[in-house]
Order: structure tokens, then C-alpha cells, then sequence
């Protein structure tokens, strides 16, 4: 299963299952679960532990050093990958940057080509990240979150659930769950499509609804829209607090309304 121009650590742990093609690079301290594929060219490296059935398309780097002036070479830190992912050509994700620290990569995501994810970010289950995307450090993505081609997101942001970044977006802000965010920060509505496909109830669907008419349409701001929807009491549904409990805890300040100029 191991092609014989790979170069693979014999301190590497690989399920006998890991199928590894021509030219790939697959470093000692690398952990690989059983079915995974590595295909031609792939460089995995660094404190690295890979999932089961995963696939690592051609070019892909996994596990380098960050891109942080602040990393000290040498540091042990951690890429953890789950189960189900796909990584397509030239897909770069760095691992931590402070010791011990890790980047965490959930379930089913799949990573089209020359998406790259910075160091210490987060990403859930079923995250889909079109080419050229780009994560900066310490990102946390939702599940289901979907992130278009060229789009740019600054460090430390946080992505909710089931939220769209429209393509080349530049995000500076935290993005709420289930918007769809377009341009620099500018919040254009609800993510139906990505509702329906996650299969929300018609309840929540509805209390979604009404939450970004509360805060995106109904002139208060975001602090007084938060006061109102917390003292009504009237969102039963999880994903209703989930919104509510995000807008709640962003350290950023979340994205504004599209402007009416547009």
C-alpha cells in the first residue's frame, strides 16, 4: 500500500490499511488511522494524528510549522485531524504555535484546493472550505459553516454554524450562525439553503428568521436587539440560543448589516 518512491519515517505510525502514493513525505511523528489515502506529492509532518478514511490529495501539506513569528522552531504542537476529511491539491494546514498547542479539524470537512487553515484554528464536522479560502490563526468555524472560494478571514474570528461567507469575502468580524456574510463584514440575510440542508425544524427556521429581522432589521442595535430577545423569552428552539449565546460571547463584535448602497 506504501508506493516505493514514498519516503515514510519507520517511526511513523500507519494503519496497514494507509494507502500512500508516489513522492509523498510522511515524517516520524505522524499518526494515521486506518483507510486513509495519501496521494502523490503530500508532505505530513510535525505532531500530526490523521483519522480514519480520510483523503490527502496531491500537493498537500499537513502538519508544517505556523506561520508566526512568534514560533520558536523545535516547539512540539499538534495538527489533529478527524475521520471522513478531504483535503484537495496543494490544501496547507499548519499546526500550533504555542507548545502543546493544536490545530483541530472535525469530521466529513471537505478542504478544496489551496484552501489554507492557520495555526490553532478550529474547525467543526462538515465544514466546507472552497479553493483558495484562507483561515488566519486561532479561527473558530462552526458545523456546517461554508466558506467560498477566495475568501479571507482575520485571526481570532469566530464562524457560527451553518454560516455562508460569500466568495472573496473579507471577514474582520464574527459571523453569527446561519447568515450569509458577503463583501468586508456585510450580514445579507439568512442561509436558507444551508438551513434546509442541515434539516432544521420549521420552528427554529422560523425563530431564525425573526432573530435577523430583530437584529438586522429592526433599527436597534445590536446590544438593545440582545436585551429584547433575551427579556421575551420567546426562543425555545437550541438554534435560537445558539445565536443568542454567540452573539452574546464575540470577543469581536459581530458583522453589521449590508449597506444600502449596494
Amino acid at each position: 500500500m506504501i508506493h516505493p518512491t514514498a519516503l515514510v519515517s519507520p517511526k511513523a505510525e500507519l494503519d496497514s490499511s494507509v494507502a500512500v502514493g508516489p513522492h509523498a513525505i510522511i515524517e516520524e511523528h505522524v499518526r494515521i488511522a486506518a483507510g486513509t489515502v495519501v496521494m502523490a506529492n503530500a508532505y505530513l509532518t510535525g505532531h500530526t494524528e490523521i483519522g480514519r478514511d480520510n483523503q490527502i490529495h496531491m500537493g498537500a501539506v499537513l502538519g508544517h510549522e505556523p506561520q508566526d513569528t512568534h514560533f520558536k522552531t523545535g516547539t512540539r504542537s499538534h495538527l489533529r485531524i478527524g475521520d471522513r476529511n478531504i483535503f484537495r491539491e496543494y490544501c496547507t494546514i499548519h499546526r500550533g504555535t504555542q507548545p502543546d498547542s493544536a490545530t483541530i479539524i472535525g469530521n466529513d470537512c471537505f478542504l478544496m484546493a489551496m484552501a489554507h487553515v492557520g495555526h490553532n484554528c478550529v474547525l467543526g464536522d462538515r465544514v466546507i472550505m472552497a479553493n483558495c479560502a484562507m483561515l488566519g490563526g486561532h479561527v473558530h468555524v462552526g458545523d456546517r459553516a461554508f466558506i467560498s472560494g477566495g475568501v479571507v478571514v482575520h485571526q481570532f474570528i469566530k464562524i457560527g454554524g451553518v454560516a455562508m461567507l460569500s466568495g472573496n469575502a473579507r471577514v474582520s468580524m464574527d459571523v453569527p450562525p446561519f447568515l450569509i456574510v458577503a463583501e468586508r463584514n456585510e450580514v445579507y440575510g439568512v442561509n436558507l439553503v444551508g438551513l434546509k440542508r442541515a434539516q432544521l425544524s420549521a420552528a427554529a427556521l422560523g425563530e431564525i428568521k425573526t432573530l435577523y429581522k430583530l437584529f438586522y432589521r429592526s433599527g436597534l442595535n445590536f446590544s438593545a436587539a440582545l436585551a429584547k430577545a433575551s427579556a421575551d423569552g420567546e426562543f425555545k428552539t437550541p438554534e435560537a440560543r445558539e445565536f443568542l449565546d454567540f452573539v452574546r460571547a464575540s470577543p469581536n463584535g459581530i458583522c453589521p448589516a449590508a449597506r444600502s448602497n449596494h
